[in-house]
């Protein structure tokens, strides 16, 4: 019996979260580049700790459309917003 996959085809601007070794933190980035086909797609990722790599498919590499990802505010856009 076959097994239904789906393939989730990732996006500019979607965010990219790789799952850390054992006792460290995943690390967070947003895709600003697209590189390479269907078959053989990989990713230029912006990190969170503000440098870029290039980043291939893989057990552990989760990729979340930016819609869908909670913006978080800090404290003073808070407060200049009135909220």
């Amino acid at each position: 019996m076959a097994t239904k996959q789906t393939t989730r085809h990732a996006h500019v601007c979607d965010w990219i979260e790789a799952r850390g070794l054992y006792r460290r933190t995943a690390r967070l980035g947003q895709i600003v580049e697209l590189i390479g086909r269907d078959s053989h797609e990989r990713y230029r990722v912006c990190w969170d700790e503000m440098h870029e790599s290039i980043v291939y498919p893989a057990d552990g590499v989760i990729i979340t459309p930016r819609r869908a990802r909670k913006v978080r505010r800090t404290r003073r856009e808070v407060t200049e917003h009135g909220d």
